[in-house]
């Protein structure tokens, strides 16, 4: 039945489109999607790299997501973080996924978001 996954949605508080844009397509070179003009008149903003899709969809009461979070995929993840920490941004690693080098980091608007590569790829 489920053939695989389309995308994964998180929450975003209003006025907070620029913010997103410059962490998920300046700091991670996401591409911006173009929204159907019908779901752009709700505000939010949608990136796609790789084979990642994501949706930032516009919430009046909102609260960022802390624990739930996308697993983003990455290649280079030194690299990765480091990048991450040259804009500010916290990195904290974690070990605890056998086979796996992994770190989490929050959006500019406070939602966790993973960053894993296969530890043989990561040497």
């Amino acid at each position: 039945m489920i053939t695989g996954l389309d995308h994964v949605q998180l929450a975003a508080p209003p006025g907070s489109e620029e913010a997103l844009r410059a962490y998920y397509g300046g700091v991670l070179g996401m591409t911006e999607l173009a929204k159907p003009p019908v779901l752009a008149a709700r505000g939010g903003c949608w990136f796609a790299g790789g084979d990642a899709v994501l949706h930032l969809g516009i919430e009046q009461d909102f609260r960022p997501a802390r624990k739930a979070h996308p697993g983003l995929r990455v290649t280079g993840i030194r690299d990765v973080a480091e990048r991450l920490g040259g804009h500010g941004v916290a990195v904290v690693w974690d070990d605890d996924l056998p086979g796996y080098r992994r770190f989490y980091a929050e959006d500019p608007v406070g939602n966790r978001l993973e960053f894993l590569e296969p530890a043989a790829a990561a040497g």
